[in-house]
């Protein structure tokens, strides 16, 4: 019932969920906050919002719930056929990922479904825009949606050995603000200014300002440009890895590479996921738990 409240916004909302009256939902939250004895929910006329003890309470339960309902679907041997247009709202380095994995084996697998994968720097309104899952990088924003941690990648500072043969490769992050090096700025779509360099090694962070003489705001544009020997930029190692392998980027900081990015799969509902959904979810987590630049949930 709590998870119900989250998802749906209001009491009225959880009681259609679950087909109950709304007082019988209040009535188990306020027994529930007695035996937490916690305040879960900022209750108004209007409105109920998670308190801050009840959103760390509801971070730490919905890994099991899922679970719960992982066991229970499995159980029962999947009885809901996968099938129809699956709409995926996808952050442009995962497209990448994506299409770079074994998607067709997917596909053989289910012939009955068929994907539409939009790429977009933004999450936007799922429902009203038809999308029946998201699959963003960051952390998680506050929001009606159901958020999951699917996987962790690396960043990594690299550049194009074309740019190291111009420039001589730095031994240290803290020579990329001496202005000797062109760094390549990648604007965060959520706040409209470039991603700060920064640099981690353990528990240690360091900041480093550099000179950003050309900025993108397109995942694609980044390794472009740095593969074609413009300068030195920060990526995600999802992106950068079969370019290291490749010989095409270098990796300039192999012991500072201890930053983790998140990538989280977002749903309309916890309730009565579509056999579709869960099918696709299942494999982008299996891609991450046996890849070697990721780290999985």
């Amino acid at each position: 019932m709590f998870a119900a409240v989250v998802d749906a916004g209001s009491f009225t909302g959880a009681s259609d969920l679950l087909d109950m009256s709304a007082p019988g939902v209040s009535r188990a939250i306020a027994r529930l906050e007695r035996r937490l004895k916690i305040r879960l929910f900022n209750r108004t006329t209007r409105t109920v919002a998670l308190t801050e003890e009840g959103r760390r309470f509801y971070d730490q339960v919905m890994p099991h719930l899922w679970g719960m309902e992982e066991a229970a679907a499995t159980a029962s041997g999947g009885v809901a056929a996968v099938r129809g247009k699956l709409r995926i709202n996808l952050d442009p380095v995962v497209s990448g990922f994506l299409l770079d994995a074994p998607l067709s084996g997917f596909m053989e697998t289910h012939p009955e479904l068929s994907l539409e994968l939009i790429a977009r720097d933004h999450l936007g309104d799922l429902v009203t825009e038809g999308f029946d899952m998201a699959l963003r990088f960051g952390e998680p924003r506050s929001s009606s949606l159901v958020a999951r941690k699917v996987l962790d990648t690396a960043v990594v500072t690299v550049a194009a050995p074309s740019y190291l043969d111009r420039h001589g490769r730095p031994s240290q992050p803290q020579e990329l603000r001496s202005g000797k090096h062109t760094c390549l700025d990648f604007r965060d779509p959520e706040t409209g200014r470039p991603f700060p360099w920064e640099f981690h090694r353990k528990r240690k962070t360091l900041a480093v300002e550099t000179d950003g003489r050309l900025t993108v705001n397109d995942p694609g544009a980044l390794v472009h440009a740095c593969v074609s020997g413009i300068g030195i930029a920060q990526m995600l190692l999802l992106a950068a890895e079969p370019l290291i392998r490749a010989g095409r980027l270098v990796n300039l900081f192999p012991d500072w590479m201890d930053e983790r990015f998140p990538l989280h799969a977002y749903l309309p509902s916890r309730h009565h996921v579509p056999a579709k959904a869960r099918a696709f979810l299942d494999f982008v987590i299996a891609l991450g738990s046996t890849s070697d630049v990721v780290r999985p949930r």
